[in-house]
């Protein structure tokens, strides 16, 4: 079995690539920054010596490099069985007041992304009849709130890109489902004053994650609302 995560060299996505190689899987990850990916690689060849690992240069927010990415992992293991659309970034503001050309530069990475490598993979999908798509959404996606501008926008339209493509495969043996998490510890929140403690653990995604995959082909959980206990911030 492998799995395709975008956005993995750090945060949930690393998270999810590294629950999936501990459970037997291959990883296919890419990143923009080469030495994050051969620090991986010499991570996994430690931490998992039995795992397959294809880390590749690519930028998500370009659609060539995508492509790229999807024809490498195709050619390497010719068809994909969990595909996690991770890939995204968040930068604050309101919708007036945020610079032009910010609004581009989120749909580019958050939903984007997703819809191009989603289409460059699922035709090996389908003709396995097999397969599940993850999107990791966000809070964002279910309701504005205070500073969100594009952000918001962008998550909103990655949630209406899963629903869509739910309703296009449930009759094809894919599963898709949607992550929705609130505040999680990464690197985006070190300055922002929390202690680690009053946010989730990129992990509790990861298994969250694992867990929807290990249903029955037979069931789907469509949605995964996830937040600290706290409440969001």
């Amino acid at each position: 079995m492998n799995i395709v995560v975008s956005g993995a060299s750090k945060g949930i996505g690393r998270a999810v690539a590294d629950e999936f190689a501990s459970q037997g899987f291959d990883v296919a990850v890419c990143a923009r920054d080469e030495k994050v990916l051969l620090e991986m690689e010499e991570q996994y060849a430690r931490q998992f010596p039995a795992c397959r690992l294809l880390a590749l240069r690519a930028d998500l927010s370009r659609k060539d490099d995508t492509q790229a990415f999807a024809n490498a992992v195709l050619s390497e293991w010719g068809s994909v069985d969990v595909l996690v659309n991770n890939a995204g970034i968040f930068i604050p503001g309101a919708v007036h007041e945020e610079p032009d050309g910010q609004l581009e530069q989120m749909m580019e990475i958050n939903l984007y992304s997703a819809y191009r490598l989603t289409r460059a993979l699922l035709p090996s999908m389908l003709q396995k009849g097999r397969g599940h798509i993850f999107n990791m959404c966000s809070i964002a996606s279910l309701h504005a709130y205070p500073n969100g501008g594009s952000y918001g926008i962008s998550k909103f339209a990655l949630q209406g890109f899963s629903k869509n493509l739910r309703e296009e495969l449930k009759t094809k043996g894919i599963r898709v489902s949607s992550i929705i998490p609130g505040a999680t510890w990464t690197d985006s929140w070190a300055e922002a004053g929390f202690h680690p403690s009053r946010l989730m653990e990129a992990r509790d995604i990861a298994l969250s994650v694992w867990s929807a995959w290990s249903l029955s082909p037979s069931a789907v959980v469509e949605d995964i609302i996830i937040r600290p206990l706290l409440g969001d911030l």
